[in-house]
Formats: structure tokens, sequence, C-alpha cells
């Protein structure tokens, strides 16, 4: 069965009565081409699990399960199940598991699908919830060992944007300070059926190890995200109204970090914001101790 095939994919969902639905984002990839892309950039061995978030109608399901030595994926639609298991019948390494990817236990289902074994993150997302699947995976970044997530084209490269560019933002920042961020190659929208809106690339992430205490990190992006809430605005007046600071603390907070007040937030590296995190939500005392960065 070639499911790479539009013809294909249009015969089985005739066979169980359904079409495509634009509303959930199902775009079913039918390039042989691009899903060895996804595969040979996943580097999978047969030690290895598989974890995909978005099953389809199983395409790369089917392939990730001739790879790896085991596959979770995930599927939210109902009436998608039926196809899946039609699809993934005699594969013996699957487990479907039908609910929402973001609601899931995943430390749970994961270590009771992998054990202690290594696994990769191999899928083809929902592109309208790329930012909250992305937070969920960094949540528990000590399981796997990379990610290749096909995605709109547009968050991948605000995703490997560098300070100064149109693209940079916050996402940019928080998914460069979990992970080496690459895209692997960029796709067009006609290697789906239906072809969606968008073109698409393949980024790969690899995760990096924790530099800060969970409580930094919970103070580091809320800078982030007030530094970029208002992106015409000064970091003073951004970040003062962001996190609802006196200006002159904020003043204070920049200029011991060596970034001047009058900058953007689109032009500050990750250092500078895990340095001036630092300087502006401290306490006093701890502030006093911290290293400066030059703006």
């Amino acid at each position: 069965m070639k499911l790479t095939s539009p013809s294909q994919i249009r015969l089985v969902l005739l066979q169980f009565g359904l079409v495509p639905d634009k509303r959930k984002g199902q775009h079913f990839l039918c390039d042989h081409n691009i899903l060895e892309k996804i595969l040979q950039a996943a580097d999978l061995s047969p030690e290895e699990g598989a974890m995909e978030i978005g099953s389809g109608i199983g395409t790369l399901t089917r392939a990730l399960a001739q790879h790896a030595k085991q596959v979770l994926t995930f599927e939210v639609d109902a009436k998608l199940i039926p196809v899946i298991q039609h699809n993934l019948r005699g594969l013996q390494n699957i487990r479907l598991i039908h609910g929402d990817f973001l609601r899931q236990n995943l430390p749970e289902l994961i270590h009771d699908t992998f054990g202690d074994a290594p696994f990769k993150v191999v899928a083809n997302i929902p592109y309208g919830i790329t930012s909250p699947i992305l937070e969920r995976l960094f949540a528990v970044a000590s399981g796997w060992t990379r990610a290749v997530l096909m995605m709109q084209r547009e968050v991948a490269e605000r995703l490997i944007a560098e300070p100064g560019t149109p693209e940079y933002s916050a996402i940019s920042v928080f998914a460069q300070y979990h992970s080496r961020v690459e895209i692997v190659q960029r796709v067009s929208r006609t290697v789906f059926y239906p072809p969606p809106e968008v073109d698409s690339a393949i980024v790969r992430f690899t995760p990096l190890p924790k530099r800060l205490p969970a409580d930094e990190e919970k103070r580091l992006f809320r800078v982030v995200r007030s530094a970029f809430g208002q992106r015409r605005k000064t970091l003073l007046n951004a970040l003062s109204g962001g996190l609802g600071l006196p200006r002159e603390q904020v003043e204070t907070g920049l200029r011991n970090a060596g970034i001047a007040p009058q900058r953007r937030g689109e032009t500050l590296t990750l250092e500078e914001f895990i340095v001036l995190s630092r300087w502006l939500l401290d306490d006093v005392q701890t502030a006093r101790e911290k290293p400066s960065v030059e703006g």
C-alpha cells in the first residue's frame, strides 16, 4: 500500500466515508521523497523509540515502525482511528493513543512505552498548535534525543531567526535556549493532499543541557515575553509595562546589565536576556553579584 500516493489516500479515505477536514489541519503527506527526508533527518536506529504527534492516516507512523524499536503515536480525531488501524495492520510495535497530545501524561506514557531507552520525536505536527507542542516537548526534554518536525515554514524561519531580523521573536529565544535548531529542508505545499495554504519546512531540534534552574527559567521567559509584547516600544517602556515594574527599577536593571534602555527587545541576544532577567527579577542582593553583558 503506497500511502504517499494522492490517489491511494483518496481511496482509503473514501473507503471509510471521510474527506480531509481542513479546519483540523488535515493535510496528508503525499510525497515519498519528503517522507525519506524526514526519516534521514531523524536517523533512527533499531534500538531507539519514536514518538509521533498526529498520526494522520498512518503514513509516517508506518515508516517509523519499520525503523524504530517502538512507536508511540497520538491522534485526536476519532474518525481517523479506524483508518490508522487499517493502514497499520500487521505491525506489532506501534502504540496508538486516541487523544489530545497536549492533555496526556507524557512522562508516564513515555516510560510505559520506551522504558529507559532513548527515543526521538518525529512528526508532521498540526500547524495551529506549534508553540504549545514545543512547550510540552521541552518540558520533557530529558527523554528525547532529537526531534524532527514538519511545520509551517513561517514558524520555522522564526525559530532559527537571529537578533535584529524581522523574524526574531519570543519563540526564537525560547527554542534556541532549549535546543540547537536547524531547518533541514523547505517544503512546497504541493507535497500534501489536500495542499495547505502555506509552505512547510522540516526542522530538527537537538536538546541542550539545562542552563538555569526552573525558577530562573520562568523569570527569563517573563522578561522575553514582555520585551517582545510591544515591539515598537523601547525596552524601558516595554518591560516596565509588561512586568508591572517602576520605570526607575527597569532602567537601573538595564544599565546594570550593560544594555541601553533605548534598545528594543528584538535586538537582544539570548545571553543578554539571561543577564537582564537576573538583574530585573532577582532580589537586589542577588542581582549585585551577577555579571553584566555589554549591549
